[in-house]
């Protein structure tokens, strides 16, 4: 096409359509960078980690987890588990904060050979997704009194909790009295199995899962493998992997807070949630072997601190590890018959240092701790228990420690005073130069006025027989042993 003889006409023609190019380029750019990060917002899931015994650092670290979940608008949280079981009321928070959650949960028990025992039987059927890897397991769900000790007779199906009985006002004047249930089985073991029965009933029928099985499970502490679980209806279903499940379960529709939810999680993005440092300092504290550690270094600073005022150090870390000994027990399942018995065991050790026993008093210090150990932690709840090797290993390191130490500090206390007058009287000093009457002695490192009645020779050794002021009473070694004086 010819161009207009004028110049400004020529140039104006190709700028509308450079710029419409430009334009339609930079809206595409945007146009793929918004779908993008809808898309990755819109696909997001959150994984957690639960491995081993469930305590309150895991019940703060899930119900943080599932707070993020939320909060990043994810479209799933997937829990991974394996675990032996664990404490009650953590449990309980997890359940709940499940129950609670907007996000879905899927529980995984992964990888295969892991369990979902005791606690991790309710958590998986708390969840909107119960999956299992192959060679996993789950189930013994009975609850375990912190105090140790058997578990009822199990009540029957029919009866929960209810034994058979002719008169009942007769039968709950006999519980009254006697605080025992007929059948030889406390009224409060019963309502802790028959809380039990309930709750994780009313777990598996919100989910539409085996109700019965879960009972017996809490009942007579039954089992199921992963496949056993699958033909029960017990878990919804069997992943080889994590990819398998996110295939499994693509489209499945699930109840989140009584509404129905679609899952989509084809191209999802999986972001792993590990524990703060907090968290894993709680995690490591709350170990009956670190607890029971803490609380031997915390009572060892204490002592040493006593013995010896002003060190400073050993009292700070005294206090320091008995308040985080403190926060382990307040979070284990402590029997409180085994603290006393430490605690005896420590009072007879230390007896032993100032009543000697030729070791009768140690050596029961040592078996009270030892005994004291393993029932204060012998709760029976599985995760918490407490190696009987790592107690008398221990229990004889840190008791001849003990000994040695507090036996160190009474010949300290001994050997008298070591500053003062008390440690320049009966001292010995080198003459500074010849005198009789007035001179100079040389005496733990300074220069002593000092007065001898008897001559002086330079160099020669003398001994303080008094302290006048600041002035040393002094007398050659010889004179003072022919005098019968005692010399240090």
């Amino acid at each position: 096409m010819p161009c207009h003889p004028d110049p400004p006409a020529c140039y104006h023609v190709p700028m509308p359509f450079t710029r419409r190019i430009i334009f339609r380029r930079a809206f595409a750019v945007v146009a793929l960078l918004l779908t993008t990060t809808a898309g990755l917002a819109a696909d997001l899931a959150i994984r957690l980690e639960i491995d081993g015994a469930i305590g309150v650092a895991t019940a703060e670290y899930v119900i943080g987890g599932l707070q993020q979940a939320e909060d990043k608008g994810a479209v799933l949280v997937i829990i991974r588990m394996d675990t032996p079981g664990g404490l009650v009321e953590p449990t309980r928070d997890i359940v709940q904060a499940i129950l609670a959650s907007p996000v879905p949960v899927a529980t995984y028990v992964s990888p295969g050979g892991a369990r979902a025992d005791s606690a991790g039987t309710y958590i998986l059927l708390a969840s909107h997704i119960a999956a299992m890897a192959p060679t996993t397991h789950l189930g013994a769900a009975t609850p375990v009194a912190l105090g140790g000790g058997d578990r009822p007779d199990p009540p029957t199906p029919l009866n929960r909790g209810k034994p058979p009985q002719d008169d009942p006002d007769e039968a709950a004047e006999d519980e009254d009295a006697t605080g025992t249930a007929p059948g030889g089985d406390s009224a409060m073991e019963r309502k802790v199995l028959n809380d039990a029965i309930a709750y994780i009933r009313g777990l598996a029928e919100a989910h539409g899962r085996n109700a019965d099985w879960a009972e017996d499970a809490v009942v007579n502490a039954a089992t199921l493998t992963a496949a056993e679980a699958l033909q029960q209806n017990v878990i919804d279903l069997i992943a080889a992997d994590e990819n398998e499940l996110l295939r499994s379960i693509h489209g499945r529709e699930v109840r989140v807070n009584h509404q129905a939810m679609a899952l989509k999680t084809d191209d999802i993005v999986i972001e792993a949630i590990e524990p703060g440092w907090r968290l894993k300092i709680l995690s490591a504290i709350a170990s009956p072997e670190i607890a029971l550690l803490l609380m031997l270094i915390g009572i060892y600073g204490l002592v040493f601190e006593g013995w010896n005022p002003g060190a400073i150090v050993p009292g700070v870390v005294g206090v320091i590890c008995l308040l985080l000994a403190a926060y382990a027990l307040q979070v284990l399942p402590v029997n409180y018959a085994g603290l006393a018995l430490i605690l005896v065991g420590f009072a007879m050790i230390i007896a032993e240092a100032f009543m000697p026993s030729f070791g009768a008093l140690g050596l029961g210090g040592i078996i009270a701790f030892i005994f004291g150990a393993i029932m204060m932690f012998d709760s029976g709840i599985p995760g918490f228990g407490i190696s009987i090797a790592f107690v008398i290993v221990l229990a004889l390191v840190f008791g001849l420690l003990l000994l040695w130490m507090i036996s160190y500090l009474l010949k300290l206390r001994q050997r008298g005073a070591v500053s003062g007058r008390g440690s320049i009287v009966g001292g010995v000093g080198k003459a500074m130069h010849s005198f009789t009457g007035d001179g100079s002695v040389w005496l733990e490192g300074e220069a002593w006025k000092a007065v001898s009645k008897v001559p002086v020779e330079k160099g020669q050794d003398v001994v303080v027989r008094d302290l006048k002021g600041l002035v040393l009473q002094v007398e050659p070694v010889a004179e003072a042993h022919r005098s019968g004086m005692q010399t240090e």
